[in-house]
C-alpha cells in the first residue's frame, strides 16, 4: 500500500526496481523553505536528500525579490529597528485575527529570529534590512512604518561552481550591467526624476561595474537567496535530486516513512528513518484545483510561481489522511497578462497619475492598498459588479516619468502588447473608454473626480495615501499627495488588470511543530510541510513583504528541529 490508499488508486513501486535510498530525513522540493528544512537537519546531525520535480533548483523562492519578514531578528535589531517581541506579537495577531491557531503564530515569531542566524551562520548568506519598506498594515498595534522586511545581500555565483546553471531563473531579469536588490526598485522607477533614484540607478551600475571586474557572478533577490541556501547544502554534503518529482508518500502503519519518486524513467521508493518535510510549492499551475477549490474566473497563466508547482505534495498529504485548509485562498496581486508571462504589478498601480476601473468606468479599491487585499476586493466585487478584468488608466505625463515594468520612461511599450490587448491606447478618454468596453461618461466622470482627488491631496472614497504602506511606491515630488496626480497629456493607456498571484496560499494543516494533521487534528506520524505546500500561517492576509518567504523558512527550520530532537529523546 502506498500513501495509505490502495494501489489501484495510488501509484505503485515497481517491485522490480531497486530502492533508491534510505536517509533520516527526505525532503520534498529545493525552495527556500525545502533547502532551509534540508540545511537544518545536516547540522543537527541527521542525514538528508532534498527531491526537487523540476530540472533547477530554487522553486518559487529563486524567481522572486526575496522578500523575508521575520520580525526581531539580527539583521533588523543591528539596523536599529524598534522592534520588540511584544510588538509583533501584537501586530501579528491584529493581521491574521483568530484564523490562525495563536499556537503557529507564536511559533514562527520564536523561532524566526534563530532561523535567520542559523542561515547567516552555516551558509555564505547573508541580509540587509528593506530600510523604508513598510508593514502591509503600520496602522494596526505593533505595525512599523519603516518596515520589518530583509532581503540577501550580493552573492557572488561563483560560489555555486558548475551547480549555478542549475539556478531556476528569476521572473524579472536584472537590467544588464547592474546589480540590483529589492528595495532599489522603489527608486528605479523614478531615476529619471529624482535625484535619489538617479543615485540608486548609479550605484546599481557601480556594482555591477565593480563585480565584472573581479570576474563575479553576482546575485540578489531570489537568485541570490535560492544560490546562498544550495551552497550551503553543498557545503553540508546535502545532496539534491532534480528531475525527481514526487508521486507519492509512503505510508506504513499510519506513519509516513519515505516518498515514492520518478528518477530516471522509474519509480524507487526513498525510505525516511526520522520524517518526511514536504516543502513542494503551492498548486498553482494546476488547473483541475483551481477550478475545484477558487473562485472565478481564474487562470494557471496568470500565476508567477514556478510552473511545476501543480499540488503534488497536496495529493500525497490528502491520500496520506492530511486535512487542507485555505485551499481557496493565494498569495494574490494585480498582473497584467502580457504575453510571455504575467506581470505582477506592485510600483504600476501605486504610482501617482493612475487608477483603476471596473468595466462599469468606476474606482472601487485603493489601487495603493496592499496588493492581495486589492484582488480579495475583485472577487468579492466581480458577481454583482463585473471587474475581472479590470483597467490601469494613465496618461502620457505617467509613462514620460516612470518606469513601467523593464520598460523605461518615454520609450514605447512593446507592439506584443497592444496585439495581445494588455494594453490599449488612444488620444482621448471616450476613445480608450470605448475600445475597452467601458462607458465614456462614466470613464471620463469617475478620471474628472481621481483628478479633484488628486489637487486636494485627499482621496475621500477610498483614501489612497492615508496609510504609510501607501506611499512606499510613489512620486515624493508630487504634492500634496504623493499617492495622487491628475491625468490631463494624452494619448492615454489601459492596461489590462486580472487576479494574478505568487502562488497559492492553501495547503496541509499543521501545528506549531510543522507537524501535518488530519481533519481531526492528529498528528500523522513522520509527515511534516512548510512553505505553501501547508496553509499559510498568515492567514487570509499579508504582513509585509517577505510573508511568504520568511514563514516558509521558519517552518522548514521547525520541522527539521522537531525531527531532531525527537530522534535525540
Amino acid at each position: 500500500m502506498v500513501g495509505g490508499v490502495p494501489a489501484d488508486a495510488s501509484a505503485e513501486v515497481d517491485a522490480s526496481a531497486p530502492p533508491l535510498g534510505e536517509y533520516d530525513v527526505v525532503v520534498v522540493g529545493s525552495g527556500a523553505a525545502g533547502m532551509t528544512a534540508a540545511l537544518t537537519a545536516a547540522k543537527r546531525g541527521l542525514s538528508c536528500v532534498v527531491v526537487e520535480k523540476a530540472a533547477t533548483f530554487g522553486g518559487s523562492a529563486a524567481r522572486s525579490g526575496a522578500g523575508i519578514w521575520v520580525p526581531n531578528n539580527e539583521v533588523l535589531l543591528a539596523a536599529g529597528v524598534p522592534d520588540t517581541p511584544q510588538k509583533a506579537s501584537a501586530y501579528l495577531a491584529a493581521v491574521v485575527g483568530a484564523g490562525v491557531p495563536a499556537a503557529r503564530r507564536q511559533a514562527f515569531l520564536a523561532h524566526g529570529p534563530a532561523m535567520i542566524s542559523f542561515v547567516v551562520r552555516n551558509s555564505p548568506l547573508r541580509f540587509r534590512w528593506m530600510e523604508g519598506y513598510s508593514d502591509y498594515y503600520p496602522e494596526l498595534p505593533g505595525g512599523l512604518p519603516n518596515g520589518r522586511s530583509i532581503e540577501p545581500d550580493q552573492l557572488d555565483g561563483n560560489v555555486l561552481g558548475s551547480e549555478l546553471a542549475n539556478l531556476n531563473p528569476p521572473y524579472l531579469a536584472t537590467p544588464a550591467g547592474m546589480v540590483v536588490f529589492g528595495a532599489d526598485y522603489k527608486w528605479l522607477a523614478l531615476s529619471l526624476v529624482n535625484a535619489k533614484g538617479l543615485a540608486v540607478a548609479t550605484a546599481a551600475l557601480a556594482r555591477g561595474t565593480r563585480a565584472a571586474l573581479l570576474g563575479q557572478k553576482p546575485l540578489t533577490m531570489g537568485q541570490a537567496l535560492a544560490g546562498g541556501l544550495r551552497a550551503g547544502l553543498m557545503a553540508a554534503n546535502v545532496p539534491v535530486w532534480l528531475n525527481t518529482p514526487l508521486v507519492d508518500l509512503n505510508v506504513e502503519g499510519g506513519a509516513v516513512t519515505g516518498v515514492v519518486v520518478r528518477k530516471d524513467g522509474a519509480q524507487g521508493l526513498i525510505r525516511a528513518r526520522r520524517g518526511v518535510i514536504v516543502g513542494s510549492g503551492g498548486f498553482e499551475h494546476n488547473a483541475a484545483m483551481r477550478a475545484q477549490y477558487q473562485r472565478q474566473p481564474i487562470g494557471t497563466q496568470w500565476s508567477v510561481g514556478a510552473r511545476e508547482n501543480t499540488g503534488d505534495g497536496h495529493r500525497a498529504g490528502e491520500r496520506a489522511g492530511a486535512a487542507l485548509d485555505l485551499m481557496d485562498d493565494a498569495w494574490w496581486g494585480p498582473a497584467i497578462p502580457t504575453p510571455d508571462s504575467p506581470y505582477f504589478c506592485l510600483a504600476e498601480r501605486t504610482l501617482p497619475g493612475g487608477l483603476i476601473i471596473d468595466q462599469a468606468g468606476q474606482r472601487y479599491v485603493n489601487e495603493a492598498a496592499p496588493y492581495g487585499d486589492v484582488v480579495h476586493v475583485m472577487y468579492d466585487r466581480n458577481p454583482a459588479t463585473p471587474c475581472i478584468p479590470s483597467w490601469l488608466v494613465v496618461d502620457q505625463n505617467y509613462r514620460n516619468r516612470y518606469l513601467f515594468a523593464d520598460i523605461a520612461p518615454t520609450l514605447p511599450l512593446p507592439d506584443s502588447w497592444y496585439r495581445s490587448g494588455a494594453v490599449v491606447k488612444n488620444w482621448s478618454l471616450e476613445g480608450l473608454a470605448t475600445a475597452i468596453g467601458v462607458p465614456p461618461a462614466a470613464m471620463k466622470a469617475t478620471v474628472s473626480r481621481f483628478n479633484g482627488f488628486a489637487r486636494t491631496g485627499q482621496d475621500t472614497d477610498f483614501r489612497r495615501g492615508d496609510s504609510a504602506y501607501d506611499h512606499y511606491y510613489t512620486d515624493p515630488a508630487v504634492i500634496p499627495n504623493s499617492c495622487l496626480a491628475p491625468l490631463w497629456a494624452p494619448p492615454y493607456y489601459a492596461f489590462k488588470i486580472v487576479p494574478g498571484d505568487l502562488g497559492t496560499k492553501g495547503g496541509m494543516r499543521t501545528d506549531a511543530r510543522a507537524r501535518v494533521l488530519r481533519p481531526d487534528d492528529t498528528v500523522i506520524p513522520g509527515l511534516y510541510a512548510a512553505g505553501n505546500a501547508s496553509a499559510a500561517v498568515m492567514g487570509r492576509s499579508y504582513a509585509g513583504a517577505g510573508s511568504t518567504i520568511g514563514p516558509a523558512m521558519t517552518f522548514g527550520y521547525v520541522a527539521a528541529n522537531d525531527i531532531a530532537d525527537r530522534s535525540a529523546g
